[in-house]
């Protein structure tokens, strides 16, 4: 079933109207008709299938046909604060990410990141894509690019908060994860960026209560630590309470 990404004003709504820019992918692409049945979600956790009414140069209008569901949040909230990557590396971390069930995603500029324009309109868009194809309840939220320090205090606020790390004293991951009984309700994934922090970076996070953590004896991309990262956490940790629930 094709699905669309709308308000939660929209979703609520018994009948809703998509302007022909919000309803381009559908008729343009897509090509739905009239009796078309479209799987609505809003990206706060609600979903509902509706069938489309009337498609014309206008939009679409679509009417609802099943009850609003109610999806929970995983049990931990991951926040994935990543350094910013180079040229289509960072579009693609945000697009996996998304898919992995990331709740936030935080693009840092660190003292060896490439210096760029802030691309956070951009990186939403690419999330919201991520997310209508597979199939998730929920948008992540993105933060425009913070500077290191800035990061790092929100980073301070998150516990547990692991950090990729390339040291003697960091321990696997899986052993670091062995130390908790439950999942916590929330967990944070600090990665650097392609020429990894400086030593003050790193002494900062460890300051801040991070956990340095191996991935293993091969040096990953920047891009492949955060989705190595939050494909563990995810799998440890990620999982709703009990099945969606509907009002």
């Amino acid at each position: 079933m094709h699905r669309c990404l709308v308000t939660t004003e929209e979703l609520l709504a018994d009948t809703c109207a998509l302007d022909r820019k919000v309803a381009h992918h559908l008729q343009t692409v897509l090509r739905v008709r009239p009796g078309a049945s479209v799987m609505l979600f809003d990206g706060h956790g609600r979903t509902r299938t509706a069938t489309v009414s009337t498609a014309d140069r206008n939009g679409l209008v679509l009417t609802a046909d099943t009850p609003v569901h109610e999806h929970l949040r995983p049990v931990c909230a991951l926040t994935l604060f990543a350094c910013v990557s180079k040229g289509v590396r960072m579009e693609w971390t945000v697009e996996k990410a998304t898919e992995l069930g990331a709740a936030r995603i935080v693009p840092v500029l660190s003292a060896r990141t490439v210096s760029r324009p802030a691309e956070a309109t951009r990186w939403r868009r690419i999330a919201e894509e991520a997310a209508r194809q597979c199939g998730t309840a929920w948008l992540p939220e993105i933060t425009d690019p913070l500077a290191f320090d800035a990061a790092l205090a929100l980073a301070a606020q998150i516990r547990p908060l692991f950090v990729a790390a390339l040291t003697p004293e960091a321990r696997p991951l899986r052993d670091a994860l062995a130390a908790f009984s439950a999942p916590p309700p929330s967990a944070g994934w600090f990665v650097g960026p392609e020429g990894d922090f400086t030593p003050d970076e790193l002494t900062s996070l460890t300051a801040a209560g991070a956990i340095p953590v191996s991935l293993g004896s091969p040096v990953l991309r920047a891009e492949t630590a955060c989705l190595y990262g939050l494909s563990v956490l995810s799998c440890a940790w990620g999982e709703p309470p009990r099945e969606p629930h509907s009002f």
